[in-house]
């Protein structure tokens, strides 16, 4: 992988001040707190469309999906994004169990695919970098019920 460039780290910086902004911060913590589900009709019920569960839930999720966009699509170096942003690895773990049927529902296989792509990429490198470091992190964000 090349080296990272100034041009990455201002973008990681760019991205970690949008997520300062005060609702982002809300709704980052909610989500975290919160968000914890096996379906998306427990998604639907918990958290319906114009509930202030569901903004936050899009707002996290549309965020990390657009950040996830940058790695993808190589604007940014995945390492350096990867050492600076694991919220969006937990985001991926709280959402990859309905994503599939959110896909089908919306008829749109494009829903979170960047945030797939991205978080796949990431366990991958944790893997290599951090052996077992993923499936504890796993493990924490995602308790056995």
């Amino acid at each position: 992988m090349p080296q990272a460039t100034y041009q990455d780290a201002e973008l990681v910086l760019k991205l970690y001040e949008m997520r300062r902004e005060e609702r982002m911060r809300t709704a980052r913590a909610w989500f975290v707190a919160n968000f914890k589900v096996q379906s998306l009709a427990e998604v639907m019920e918990k958290f319906p469309p114009g509930s202030d569960p569901n903004a936050y839930f899009r707002m996290v999720t549309s965020y990390w999906e657009m950040a996830a966009s940058f790695v993808v699509r190589g604007v940014l170096h995945e390492e350096l994004f990867f050492e600076n942003s694991a919220e969006m690895l937990l985001v991926w773990e709280r959402v990859k169990g309905f994503v599939g049927e959110f896909r089908k529902s919306r008829n749109n296989p494009l829903l979170f695919r960047n945030l797939e792509k991205a978080a796949e990429k990431y366990v991958q490198w944790l893997n290599a970098n951090a052996p077992g470091a993923y499936e504890t992190f796993s493990n924490f964000v995602n308790p056995k019920k």
